[in-house]
């Protein structure tokens, strides 16, 4: 798995029909408000060219892609943090996500109802982060309530978290989200992240447009990409409409239908480089007679935690990792010409795994 990342955003701005066009799981898309009762999961392969050349070199048996969750979540609403169109059931959707897609409807259609009215990015995005905020105020005033209470008795942890969530509420009744309170320390970290807020989410923020604004920004996306400015939050410019097309096309006839369309990716592409980046991660590969295999981790993360994504045996027993970065091997051709080079690396415990890195990993148990 890569990621599982929620698609959240206003009724009826594209998440549906966006989720299907990239998961290729046909949820209803019907044109009117919480048409999505339970939260639709699809799976999307993330797409990797360095896969192929490698199951082109080695030839095993198959190629295993590292795919994406995506977790469409029914249309948020002005009050749903107090219950307003279904929103409380659909908030708690969004704790279980790595990661949120939020889609802005950027596009004027007549026959789309816009449930405030018109088209205005940024009131759209304010409103769902209020919600959120409101959601996690909730939250964070519980903690408080609890935390001083057991300050009052001599816990001094506790005196430390319960001033930690009145600096927080003060923070959000300011109207900021929780992932730009600053962490004085790492024991703050931990206590954030313990209480799974949904504002805490990294977020990147999805332009639903016209398939014709997608060559150039429009008031509307420009609108959208200076808000994520101040937040240094990823903004991506798709169109919902042109991605369903692009979904029912075979794959190997896409690259010319986008060629057709003036679009040089697809918006599954775009979504994909966002979130890793958003998320700081990097692909590593593992071959075998019976399947190369692309594996996901966050950046920095070291060869024994990487090689217990494959297995917890292997991070156990760990011994050592044989890396081979991808570019030597395709520059080279084979296993064995890079053998020869000598650019097969023995690495041990203290080795960060790289994007590229193709790992064969050593362990006993």
């Amino acid at each position: 798995m890569g990621f599982n990342c929620g698609i959240v955003g206003l009724p009826n701005v594209g998440k549906s029909t966006l989720f299907n066009a990239i998961t290729c799981a046909h949820a209803d898309a019907s044109n009117y408000p919480f048409c999505t009762i339970e939260p639709n999961v699809g799976i999307a392969v993330v797409p990797d060219e360095r896969l192929r050349t490698i199951g082109s070199i080695f030839g095993p048996d198959r190629l295993v892609p590292s795919v994406i969750e995506f977790v469409d979540i029914a249309g948020l609403v002005k009050g749903a943090s107090k219950g307003e169109g279904l929103g409380n059931q659909f908030l708690s959707h969004i704790r279980e996500v790595d990661a949120l897609a939020h889609v802005v409807r950027c596009f004027e259609d007549p026959n789309v109802v816009h449930i405030n009215g018109g088209v205005d990015p940024r009131r759209d995005i304010e409103v769902i982060e209020a919600e959120l905020i409101l959601k996690d105020l909730e939250t964070v005033e519980r903690r408080l309530v609890e935390v001083q209470k057991k300050a009052r008795a001599g816990d001094k942890s506790a005196a430390a978290e319960a001033d930690l969530c009145s600096r927080l509420r003060d923070h959000m009744m300011a109207g900021r989200l929780a992932r730009y309170f600053t962490r004085a320390s790492l024991e703050e970290g931990t206590i954030l992240n313990n209480l799974h807020l949904l504002g805490d989410k990294p977020v990147m923020y999805v332009c639903n447009v016209q398939e014709k604004s997608l060559s150039s920004p429009d008031a509307y996306v420009k609108a959208v990409i200076e808000l994520a400015a101040h937040e240094k939050a990823p903004v991506v410019t798709i169109s919902a409409e042109a991605e369903a097309e692009i979904s029912e096309i075979p794959e190997e006839e896409r690259g010319a239908f986008l060629d057709g369309m003036g679009i040089e990716e697809g918006g599954l592409t775009k979504l994909i480089r966002a979130g890793y980046h958003l998320l700081d991660l990097v692909t590593f590969f593992t071959v075998a007679p019976k399947e190369a295999r692309a594996w996901t981790v966050k950046r920095g993360t070291r060869a024994p935690a990487a090689s217990g994504k494959i297995h917890s045996d292997f991070e156990k027993g760990f011994i050592r990792a044989e890396i081979t970065a991808f570019e030597d091997l395709r520059r080279l051709g084979s296993e064995s010409k890079v053998k020869d080079a000598g650019l097969v690396r023995v690495e041990g415990r203290d080795y960060v795994i790289q994007d590229g890195d193709i790992a064969h990993f050593r362990f006993n148990v």
